[in-house]
């Protein structure tokens, strides 16, 4: 992320820190994702996507469904580079510094 702003900063409404970066282009892109990656994930997040869960046969077991299964395989990509960036972040900052 060399060369990038990334934003952990917190406001008066945020509680955490921001997991975004903002791009060349000006846009919030997810850490670890790609802007494309970025823009499904939240469109799969959001509840625009179809249908979350499907029902097993017998109706009692559920699975994800393919939108599903893709939201959770973004999150975790986003998810591992975050706790990565953050723990850089950690060590990197001088002694005595602490945002939490």
């Amino acid at each position: 992320m060399t060369g990038m702003r990334v934003d952990v900063f917190t406001s008066s409404t945020d509680i955490a820190p921001r997991r975004y970066f903002v791009d060349a282009g000006g846009r919030r892109v997810l850490i670890g994702l790609t802007p494309e990656e970025t823009f499904e994930f939240e469109r799969l997040d959001s509840g625009q996507a179809p249908g979350r869960v499907q029902l097993a046969s017998d109706g009692h077991d559920m699975w994800p469904d393919a939108g599903e299964r893709r939201r959770l395989e973004l999150y975790e990509k986003h998810e591992g580079a975050w706790k990565a960036w953050m723990a850089q972040s950690r060590t990197e900052r001088p002694e005595g510094f602490n945002l939490y």
